[in-house]
């Protein structure tokens, strides 16, 4: 794949992801922490859950780039571990339930709409991130994953791993709102 049209395609997809988002604003506080029950999330812990993430691997991305001495290539090529991983956040139809990491689950966390802003703030801080990765390689720059510290992926699989993160959690916050009209 084309390492700018990859760059142009996840620019494209956090810009929806800001949008989509920013329309949570309007909702009252009640309906941003509404449960189906008391197991499941809301939107505001779905939204800090990706904060959660994001406080993780937005520093990690910043600090490669910053520090890599790398030139971008025309090419980027997904890695087999990195291209499980970004498919693996993909959602599905019928959605697959993952294990969520003790330290990255925000049940029950007493939260308000500073969690948007946040997550806002976040997306934007990697929207630069996107933009100045065309100045680096894809392919040779590696981010330390929150699993382990000897697990790392590319550059370009972190990012399409981290950004289908975020669409999964928007499906699941979307299925949340849909439960809500049916009570």
């Amino acid at each position: 794949m084309q390492s700018e049209n990859l760059i142009h395609s996840l620019i494209e997809q956090t810009r929806k992801v800001i949008n989509t988002v920013e329309k949570l604003k309007n909702n009252d506080l009640q309906t941003l922490t509404w449960k189906h029950d008391q197991n499941s999330w809301s939107i505001l812990e779905c939204l800090e859950h990706l904060n959660l993430y994001g406080n993780f691997y937005l520093p990690e991305i910043e600090s490669k780039i910053k520090n890599s001495t790398t030139k971008s290539e025309t090419e980027f090529k997904s890695g087999f571990l990195g291209n499980y991983f970004a498919k693996s956040m993909l959602p599905k139809e019928k959605l697959n339930k993952m294990k969520t990491f003790k330290d990255k689950n925000p049940l029950n966390a007493n939260l308000d709409k500073s969690v948007i802003d946040k997550f806002i703030e976040q997306q934007v801080k990697l929207l630069d991130l996107l933009s100045q990765s065309r100045n680096v390689s894809l392919n040779k720059v590696k981010i330390q994953t929150s699993i382990s510290s000897l697990i790392k992926l590319k550059l370009g699989d972190t990012f399409q791993f981290f950004i289908n993160h975020i669409i999964r959690h928007l499906k699941q916050i979307e299925r949340i709102e849909t439960e809500m009209k049916n009570v």
